[in-house]
């Protein structure tokens, strides 16, 4: 079965459909990517009720602004979670300080940065994901962990590269997104 993310197509076709106010793709894109959404507003929450609401916010944002996603930019999973982590910083940054609690930006910051890069890391194709897991999460050595899922020591510390890789990738992304948003202009 096709997934968004290895359909780009699935992408700009989606996007027409909502353009042309089809309710049918919002349905599509709702049950596609909505617990994306929801699970990554309530690892930076940590509110299940504000995840929730947050949720119907960003696909509202989507069935009224389709026009907002650039295919060209990435997936509109990616788009999605951009939106969804941008959206819930706010809500958070908004909640600590509505409580006056002496929360520090690097606090939020932390918060943010560590729900997103779980979330990258659950992105990450299963054996990455796995190899991750098994090497960084339980502390094994490349050769227990290559024991341990039946692969050699090779592949382990392959897999292990490029999965953080990808991690650093998405890292330096995402301090990109909040420099720019330090800077003023507040796109993420």
């Amino acid at each position: 079965m096709a997934t968004p993310e290895r359909t780009p197509r699935w992408d700009e076709q989606l996007q027409r459909r909502l353009a042309r106010g089809e309710e049918t793709a919002l349905g599509e894109l709702y049950d596609q990517l909505a617990p994306m959404v929801h699970g990554l507003a309530g690892r930076i929450l940590a509110d299940q009720a504000a995840a929730t609401q947050l949720t119907r916010e960003v696909f509202a944002h989507v069935w009224e602004h389709p026009e907002d996603f650039d295919p060209a930019r990435g997936s509109l999973r990616s788009w999605l979670g951009a939106l969804t982590h941008r959206r819930a910083v706010e809500r958070l940054r908004a909640r600590r300080a509505a409580e006056r609690a002496p929360a520090a930006e690097a606090e939020i910051r932390a918060v943010a940065t560590a729900a997103r890069m779980q979330y990258v890391v659950d992105s990450l194709p299963q054996p990455l994901r796995e190899t991750i897991a098994v090497t960084y999460y339980d502390g094994r050595t490349y050769r227990e962990t290559a024991r341990l899922l039946g692969i050699s020591e090779q592949a382990a510390k392959q897999r292990m590269r490029l999965g953080l890789e990808l991690l650093a990738t998405e890292l330096a992304d995402e301090r990109a997104c909040q420099d720019g948003a330090a800077d003023g202009n507040g796109e993420t």
